[in-house]
C-alpha cells in the first residue's frame, strides 16, 4: 500500500509539473482535445437526426439549430480524468501487459463519455435549459466519476492480478 501511495503522489507531482511547464502554457492539448470533443459531440447528433454544427469562428462550441448551446471549455475536455485515470492504473501494481491494453481502452471509455455528456448537455440546453446547470456540474459529475471508479474496480478486482487481492485484504484489516 505505501509502494502504491508514492508512486501515486509521484505521479500527481509528475502531472502538475508536466502540464504546467509543457502541456498548460501554450493550451495547445487542451484547446485540440476540446474541439474535438465539440466537433464529435456534434457529429453525434447529427447522426441522431438533430441540426449540429461546430462553427469555424467558434470551434468548440456545439450549437443546435443554428443556435450555441454547450461549449466545452478547457476544464471540461476530460484531459485531467484521463490522467486520474491512468495515475491510478499505473500506480497500483498488475501486469504490465495489462495496463498497455487497458490504460488506452480506459481513456477511449471516458473520452466516449464525454462527448455522450457534451451531446445530451446540447439537448438538455435545448430542450431543458433550466437543468443545465445542475447536470453538467452535479449529474454529469457523479456519472464520470462513477465510470472511473467501475473502471478502477475491474482493474484491481479483475486484473491486477494478485496485487489486487493483496491491496483488498490490506484495505480490510486498516
Amino acid at each position: 500500500m505505501l509502494r502504491f501511495v508514492l508512486t501515486a503522489a509521484a505521479l500527481y507531482l509528475g502531472w502538475v509539473v508536466g502540464y504546467e511547464q509543457g502541456l498548460g502554457p501554450d493550451n495547445a492539448l487542451d484547446r485540440t482535445l476540446s474541439v474535438h470533443i465539440a466537433t464529435t459531440a456534434a457529429a453525434l447528433l447529427r447522426g441522431l437526426g438533430f441540426a449540429a454544427h461546430v462553427s469555424a469562428l467558434a470551434p468548440s462550441t456545439v450549437s443546435l439549430a443554428g443556435h450555441p448551446a454547450v461549449f466545452v471549455g478547457d476544464p471540461c475536455n476530460g484531459l485531467v480524468l484521463y490522467a486520474l485515470f491512468m495515475g491510478f492504473v499505473l500506480a497500483f501494481p498488475g501486469p504490465i501487459r495489462h495496463k498497455l491494453w487497458f490504460m488506452p481502452l480506459g481513456v477511449l471509455a471516458v473520452y466516449s463519455l464525454n462527448v455522450f455528456r457534451v451531446a445530451v448537455l446540447a439537448l438538455n440546453h435545448a430542450y431543458w435549459y433550466h437543468t443545465v446547470e445542475f447536470n453538467h456540474h452535479y449529474t454529469f459529475t457523479f456519472v464520470a466519476y462513477g465510470c472511473i471508479f467501475g473502471l478502477w474496480m475491474i482493474w484491481v478486482r479483475r486484473l491486477a492480478g494478485n496485487a489486487g487481492a493483496t491491496f483488498s485484504t490490506a484495505l480490510q484489516h486498516a
